[in-house]
C-alpha cells in the first residue's frame, strides 16, 4: 500500500509528539542543571559574563556566594523535571482523550513558562544558552499546540468525571492537600519571580552569604544580574509547576497515571528545593518553612489518594 503522507507531517502527527518533545527537553534540561550543580560548574557563558571561575568566588566568605547560586540552580532543575513530567502526562492521557482542559492548561503553562525568560533581560544578562534553547523549543511547542487543537473537540468532560465520583473523606482530604500544594507552588513561585526581578534577595539570603547587595556589587558588578537571572527563572518554573499540578488535580480524576506523574514531579521538585539547603548549610527556619510545609502537605495528599490511584475505594 502506497503511503502518501509527507515525512514531516507523519513525524508531527496530531501535534502531541512535538509537545511531548518539549516535555522531554525540559526534563533533560532539569537533569543537566542538577548535574552541573553537583559538578560545581558554571556554564561557559556564565564564566564569560562574570569573568570569574567558581573557584575564585569560592575563596570569598566560605564559598557561600557560589553555594547560594547553586541552591537556586538545583531548585530550578527540580522544577524543570516536574514541569516536563506533567507535560508528558497531559499529552499522553487527557489530551490524547480529547479533553479540552488539558490543551488549555498546556497553553497557559507555556505562556507562564516562556514569559519568564523575558524577565532575565531586566538586569542586563542575556543567557545565550537558555535563549537558544527557548527559541528552539518555542516553535516546537507552538506548532504542536496548533496541530493538537483539533483533538479537543472530542472526549469526555473531565469535570463531570470528577464530580460523578463518590469519594470518601480520606480521598477528599488528600485531593484538597494536592490542590493546596499547587496553589502554594503558584504563590511561592510568583513571589520568587517578583523578588528576582526587583530586590533579588530577601533578608535571609544576605544573612546566609554574610554580605550585602552592595558588597556583592563591589566583588563583581555582574554578580547580582546573574543571580537575578537565576532567581527569575527559578520562580517562573516553580509557578508553572504549581499551575500544572493544581489544574491537573482539579480537572482529572485520580488514577494511576496521574498519581505516578505527580509522584515524580513532587519528588524532584521538593527533594531539590528542600534537600539542597542542609547540603549548603542554609538552614534558616523561616526561609525553609514554606517549602517544608508544602512537602508535608504533598506527601499527605499523595498518601491519602494512593488507594484511589490503584483503582480501589477512595477511603
Amino acid at each position: 500500500m502506497n503511503d502518501e503522507r509527507g515525512f514531516f507531517s507523519a513525524l508531527i502527527g496530531d501535534g502531541r509528539p512535538l509537545v511531548s518533545l518539549t516535555g522531554v527537553c525540559l526534563v533533560l534540561s532539569g537533569l543537566f542543571a542538577l548535574f552541573l550543580s553537583a559538578a560545581f560548574q558554571f556554564l561557559p557563558h556564565d564564566v564569560q559574563f562574570l569573568g570569574m571561575m567558581p573557584d575564585e568566588l569560592c575563596a570569598i566568605n566560605e564559598c557561600r556566594i557560589v553555594h547560594f547560586m547553586f541552591h537556586d540552580r538545583v531548585s530550578f532543575g527540580g522544577a524543570l523535571v516536574a514541569i516536563g513530567t506533567m507535560y508528558l502526562w497531559l499529552v499522553e492521557f487527557p489530551l490524547g482523550q480529547g479533553e479540552a482542559w488539558a490543551w488549555w492548561l498546556l497553553l497557559a503553562s507555556g505562556i507562564v513558562g516562556f514569559h519568564s525568560f523575558l524577565a532575565y533581560l531586566g538586569y542586563g544578562y542575556l543567557d545565550t544558552w537558555h535563549g537558544v534553547a527557548t527559541l528552539g523549543l518555542l516553535p516546537c511547542f507552538v506548532v504542536g499546540m496548533a496541530r493538537s487543537y483539533t483533538l479537543i473537540s472530542r472526549g469526555p468532560n473531565a469535570r463531570e468525571a470528577v464530580s460523578h465520583q463518590q469519594p470518601r473523606p480520606p480521598y477528599t482530604v488528600g485531593r484538597v492537600c494536592l490542590l493546596l500544594t499547587g496553589l502554594g507552588l503558584m504563590g511561592g513561585g510568583a513571589t520568587i519571580f517578583v523578588v528576582g526581578t526587583t530586590s533579588v534577595f530577601v533578608t535571609q539570603d544576605l544573612d546566609y552569604m554574610g554580605l550585602s547587595a552592595s558588597d556583592l556589587h563591589a566583588i563583581n558588578p555582574r554578580l547580582v544580574p546573574l543571580i537575578a537571572h537565576d532567581r527569575a527563572g527559578f520562580g517562573g518554573a516553580v509557578c508553572t509547576a504549581g499551575v500544572l499540578i493544581f489544574f491537573s488535580v482539579w480537572y482529572s480524576p485520580m488514577n494511576r497515571g496521574l498519581w505516578q506523574a505527580l509522584a515524580v514531579a513532587g519528588t524532584f521538585g521538593f527533594a531539590t528545593a528542600v534537600g539542597i539547603h542542609p547540603v549548603i548549610g542554609y538552614n534558616d527556619a523561616f526561609h525553609l518553612a514554606p517549602a517544608v510545609a508544602g512537602a508535608v502537605v504533598f506527601v499527605v495528599g499523595m498518601t491519602l489518594t494512593f488507594p484511589q490511584s490503584r483503582g480501589g475505594r477512595a477511603g
